[in-house]
């Protein structure tokens, strides 16, 4: 994607089996210890977990994801991220807005979400989309050749 020109805006469907291995592909350029493909099957298959996926409107081909858990009335975001080459051009806000209105859908009453306290552009997109701080787990993330990271408990009332 050329970086002068704002891409169509996604269009976003629910999650499928179908979009594990491009899920796998996007979530190894964001995280340390990412997930395979079979992970992403399985977790998408489950009862308990919904998610939505930003897909480009010509080629369907996928943007980014969000995938989270649901147990009575709580939700958990188990992840969230995008392509690189679609970064910073609103696909994790449009992703985000978009399940946060589904997980209420479902019957979610709250959602909760943990995040690195040093990703700085994952700390504004919640803060935009209302969730607060309310804990820490120091040493939650492992990272190769650093010093594991704090993650940051997150929540937001969901309508």
């Amino acid at each position: 994607m050329l970086r002068w020109r704002r891409p169509t805006a996604s269009r976003i469907a629910p999650l499928r089996r179908e979009h594990a291995e491009d899920c796998a592909a996007i979530h190894a350029t964001g995280f340390a210890h990412p997930w395979s493909a079979l992970e992403f099957g399985k977790l998408i298959a489950d009862f308990a977990t919904v998610g939505a996926v930003a897909l480009d409107p010509a080629t369907s081909k996928v943007r980014g994801f969000v995938l989270s858990r649901r147990a009575a009335d709580e939700a958990e975001i188990l992840t969230i991220a995008v392509s690189p080459s679609c970064r910073g051009y609103g696909v994790g806000r449009d992703l985000l807005r978009v399940h946060l209105q589904q997980a209420a859908l479902s019957g979610a009453r709250v959602m909760f979400l943990e995040v690195d306290a040093a990703n700085a552009s994952a700390l504004a997109l919640y803060a935009r989309h209302g969730f607060a701080k309310v804990g820490e787990r120091p040493g939650y993330y492992r990272r190769p050749g650093a010093a594991p990271a704090t993650a940051l408990v997150m929540r937001r009332e969901l309508k």
